[in-house]
């Protein structure tokens, strides 16, 4: 993605800040138009934005993520947020029953997603199948260790988490002024909007070209899971980006896209990331969560 120079102006009764992070176009929207108490803060919100980027990124060389998946089965000091962060990952572990595996990532060595037709073959997979496995990984509140061959990859979460954190700081710091927080779509609003409470999100809709649902959200989380842009289709086949950590391949059945509503973007994308991981049975997962969601086959 090409680097965009950040830009913050006045857009239908309210300032929109946007710059581009994490390989996503990043948009921070203000209920405000008093551009000189905002502007400060709009920094502040693209510092902590790469702040998380430059710690997490797998692309990133030398950074902690990087420290991590090269220490070769030696023990790397970690801080509380990696701390929180790792266990975290092994709560969507344990509630997925494995299928939620950030060592998983791995993988990407074989499958490009790139809407071609290169499908790796069965044997070529498995041979990085005995490198997955989060329960091999020993973390504590100080260090981790990751076995020799191991790589982590946050990027099921890290995104998510960024919206988050952006979104703390700026209602710390603007608890008067309703933000929205969006990163490549996943989304955090902080409170209702002064007059009109609800912002309007559009969720596009794979399935039909120009195909658009458009939701009012005042406060909360959204987050989608899906393989409009990534995926790989041979013959009449169409392989998700998802992917099942036993078999190396993308889950069966998967649905197209997935948008579920929660009260924090990083519950919201675990939960629409864990649907997607159901199945055909996706539907039946969030309507047993009680969830506020839009599923697209």
């Amino acid at each position: 993605m090409i680097e965009t120079k950040p830009t913050l102006n006045f857009e239908d009764g309210h300032l929109c800040g946007r710059f581009s992070a994490m390989a996503s176009p990043c948009e921070i929207l203000f209920d405000s138009t008093d551009k000189t108490r905002i502007e400060p803060y709009f920094l502040k919100a693209i510092a902590e934005t790469k702040r998380i980027e430059a710690k997490y990124s797998r692309y990133i060389r030398g950074n902690l993520l990087h420290r991590i998946n090269h220490s070769l089965g030696k023990p790397v000091l970690i801080d509380d947020e990696t701390y929180q962060l790792l266990s975290f990952a092994n709560t969507c572990y344990d509630i997925s029953h494995g299928m939620f595996d950030i060592t998983s990532g791995i993988l990407r060595q074989m499958w490009r997603f790139d809407g071609s037709d290169n499908v790796p073959s069965v044997k070529a997979v498995g041979k990085l199948l005995p490198y997955i496995g989060w329960q091999r990984v020993i973390y504590s509140e100080s260090q981790i260790i990751l076995p020799s061959g191991f790589e982590l990859d946050l990027g099921g979460i890290g995104k998510e988490y960024a919206v988050n954190k952006t979104a703390q700081l700026l209602n710390e710091s603007l608890s008067d002024i309703s933000v929205l927080v969006n990163f490549g779509g996943d989304i955090q609003v902080t409170r209702p909007r002064q007059d009109a409470p609800f912002w309007r999100i559009g969720i596009d809709n794979p399935t039909k070209q120009n195909g658009t649902a458009v939701v009012n959200i005042a406060k909360g989380g959204l987050a989608t899971s899906g393989d409009a842009n990534r995926y790989l289709k041979k013959g009449t086949k169409r392989y998700s980006h998802i992917l099942n950590p036993v078999t190396g391949f993308p889950i069966e059945n998967a649905a197209r896209s997935i948008t579920v509503a929660s009260e924090q973007c990083i519950q919201a994308g675990l939960l629409a990331t864990l649907a997607i991981l159901q199945g055909d049975k996706a539907e039946a997962f969030l309507k047993q969560q009680g969830l506020t969601y839009w599923c697209y086959r």
